[in-house]
């Protein structure tokens, strides 16, 4: 189980600083935990980034989903799967949440438009709000609300990086923003795709990030609902967001000209913040 922590841990160092840094103040165990979860969600996001054909894509992604079968049963022998068939059964997570995960890597194999936010919500849930649910089974929750929240926050990040992204994803021939509400602004795909900045982009822009900033506003109030150390890992990933979102708004909405992005320093700040943050005392919401 060792050789299953270290390489899990391993794959975290390389592949994600900011989570890697963010997963500092959390109990050893529960950090080796999250590092099991971010290792099975690199194997999902390399199984669709790889320059392969669709087809070979699937096929991994299916031959994922035999692998996490495996796991649940109590028969994984890859690294990987084998840590995290002991930290699902540490922390009871529901396999569903990582079925969902591979959901929605499949879904960026096979669609390229959404036609409207009740579409893009159910893939947001599943790359996003899917992976905050195993979060705060390591975390630890006493409290169903705190599944609304950590969904909601879910949503808002990964809203976050959709607006943020809109030129990359077009790169690859993907647009998330939803088709109706492209109409509703007056704004259409052969717009985006000439990068026509005007009225009607940063209008459709604003609308975006209002609706993320609502789902800040909800998935935050996860917080109270985490003990100390679990909430400062959770604080820094969301506030990191929550700046980018800042930081959109500020450029005007123009991400089809600029990449919106944050220093190091600036990500380094809002962790020390964040940690110092979370040793506060803080209530939860009243229930009515």
């Amino acid at each position: 189980m060792e050789v299953a922590y270290q390489e899990c841990q391993r794959i975290t160092r390389r592949e994600a600083r900011n989570f890697y840094c963010a997963s500092v103040p959390l109990p050893p165990k529960r950090r080796q935990a999250i590092y099991v979860a971010y290792a099975f969600c690199r194997y999902c996001d390399d199984a669709v980034d790889s320059e392969t054909s669709t087809e070979e894509k699937l096929q991994r992604l299916a031959d994922l989903r035999r692998m996490l079968e495996q796991c649940y049963q109590g028969q994984a022998d890859e690294p990987v799967f084998v840590g995290l068939a002991q930290v699902a059964q540490d922390y009871e997570i529901p396999r569903e949440y990582f079925e969902e995960i591979l959901a929605g890597m499949e879904a960026d194999l096979v669609k390229t438009r959404y036609q409207d936010f009740s579409e893009l919500r159910e893939y947001c849930y599943q790359v996003a709000s899917a992976v905050g649910l195993i979060c705060i089974h390591i975390f630890g929750f006493d409290d169903a609300r705190a599944k609304a929240h950590a969904i909601d926050l879910g949503l808002a990040m990964q809203l976050t990086n959709i607006s943020r992204d809109v030129k990359e994803d077009l790169d690859f021939g993907r647009i998330y923003l939803p088709q109706d509400e492209l109409a509703q602004f007056g704004y259409s795909e052969e717009d985006l795709i000439s990068g026509r900045f005007d009225d009607a982009f940063q209008a459709l822009m604003r609308f975006q990030a209002e609706r993320a900033r609502a789902y800040f506003r909800s998935g935050f109030q996860l917080l109270p609902y985490l003990s100390p150390r679990s909430r400062a890992c959770t604080a820094v990933l969301g506030r990191i967001y929550s700046k980018l979102l800042d930081r959109i708004e500020a450029a005007n909405y123009d991400v089809l000209n600029h990449r919106v992005s944050l220093s190091t320093a600036e990500k380094l700040g809002i962790m020390a913040q964040s940690w110092a943050g979370s040793m506060l005392p803080r209530q939860r919401p009243d229930p009515t």
